[in-house]
């Protein structure tokens, strides 16, 4: 009876580890600093949660060897072994299946690399940074897509094997721009991205604190970002968004061919300059750009407007946050009638610059909104600190939107930032 009761356990507390390692992409530094950012009493806690993970065919083969093995332990071994397993070495042993995937990984980056190099006449547009690289990925392929045939890497594909799949599914011969999101959590990911698809064109939207837990500091992230310009060839040319005070300091020891924009742009409008810029160094006219240009829906993005039943203004942003998009859409629902309600968690792997950041947006919720809640308590303190009374914490997803239901009235908006919880979510995102 007992061995079936810690079967059980073992099974939810399996589910949650193949959750996290898949939320975290199975990157140790991510997965470290996850725990890093927790107290104690939150990290036992949580692995009595109900999560699961999206169940991909290696997330199904890891889920039965790790079963197939804790029955093995179960059945052979003292029953200690298989509680010291599941406590102490049941996490890493979900990594070591990195293994083969990291091998997989070489074989199809190679492979990418080698199709690229055929394409001689393919010109490369590669975007970086913190913040603003879908929007200005987006802005850039629809207004150059008036003039020119255009492949772009697809949402959530700015990793090594993203774009390397994206080069071996989608590029042809008839393509003659390829626009190439780039992400990376550790030094050196950029470089490797541009090994690959060999920029001409490299675009810097700017910098912030993100992943600052897996960069290690302020400066690795810079030094990250500048990896795009660093591959430029000699006749490349480098735009940097003028309203980043880190992208004006970059412009300046560029030695490239380059140019600022966004300098007087409104608000979150920098990334539509930007995509202008490039557009006007490949040739095309302001006529030509300004009729793509009404092409795009939605003019700032990375949110979602919809109205709820009950005569709400639903903002959704839970597409992803970092602490300059949560600032901007801040701001963005400062102009809007009514009362302004804030649901979002803290944000994650921001390092020795946590603090700080939330005391920030503490501040700007303190301005902006009547009521915020803060759906996990890493860093709640500090944004209390700073917001006062407005700011309140809590978890439970029920409870949350019973609190809404209490708070609000007709004409009301609420933003959704980040990952709230899926209830809130679905209820309130038709």
């Amino acid at each position: 009876m007992i061995s079936i009761l810690w079967f059980i356990i073992f099974v939810k507390v399996l589910l949650f580890w193949l959750w996290l390692w898949q939320v975290k992409e199975y990157h140790l530094r991510r997965f470290r600093a996850h725990f890093e950012a927790q107290k104690l009493k939150k990290i036992v806690s949580s692995f009595w949660r109900i999560k699961y993970p999206k169940f991909t065919l290696k997330i199904v083969v890891i889920f039965f060897a790790c079963l197939i093995l804790e029955l093995l332990l179960l059945f052979y071994l003292p029953f200690v072994w298989a509680v010291i397993f599941t406590v102490f070495l049941f996490p890493f042993f979900i990594l070591a299946f990195q293994i083969p995937t990291v091998i997989w990984r070489k074989f199809i980056m190679d492979k990418a690399r080698a199709k690229r190099a055929g394409f001689t006449e393919l010109l490369v547009i590669g975007i970086t940074g913190s913040y603003g690289k879908t929007s200005t990925k987006e802005f850039l392929s629809t207004v150059l897509s008036e003039k020119f045939n255009v492949l772009k890497t697809k949402e959530h594909q700015n990793s090594e094997v993203g774009v390397s799949l994206c080069i071996l599914k989608e590029l042809n011969k008839d393509h003659e721009i390829f626009i190439c999101e780039m992400g990376a959590y550790v030094p050196g990911g950029i470089k490797l991205l541009c090994d690959i698809a060999q920029p001409k064109i490299g675009i810097l939207t700017g910098i912030n604190e993100q992943h600052m837990a897996t960069q290690g500091s302020q400066e690795n992230i810079i030094k990250t970002k500048y990896e795009l310009i660093e591959s430029l060839p000699e006749d490349g040319t480098a735009f940097f968004n003028g309203k980043d005070k880190y992208c004006q300091e970059l412009y300046q020891k560029t030695k490239v061919k380059k140019q600022l924009y966004g300098q007087s742009a409104g608000l979150a409008t920098e990334n539509l300059e930007g995509a202008k810029a490039v557009a006007r160094e490949l040739g095309m006219t302001d006529q030509e750009i300004a009729l793509a240009s009404q092409k795009i829906e939605n003019k700032f993005p990375g949110i979602e407007i919809k109205q709820d039943i009950d005569n709400l203004k639903i903002i959704d942003a839970t597409y992803s946050a970092n602490p300059q998009s949560v600032i901007t859409h801040l701001e963005y629902i400062k102009g809007l009638p009514g009362r302004k309600i804030m649901v979002m968690p803290c944000l994650i792997e921001l390092g020795p610059a946590s603090r700080e950041v939330h005391l920030r947006i503490g501040r700007k919720i303190k301005e902006v909104c009547d009521l915020a809640i803060i759906t996990t308590g890493d860093r709640f303190k500090a944004i209390k600190e700073a917001a006062g009374e407005k700011v309140i914490l809590i978890e439970d997803g029920q409870k949350i939107l019973e609190k809404l239901r209490d708070f609000t009235r007709d004409g009301d908006t609420i933003l959704l930032e980040s990952r709230v919880p899926k209830l809130v979510l679905d209820s309130l995102v038709k």
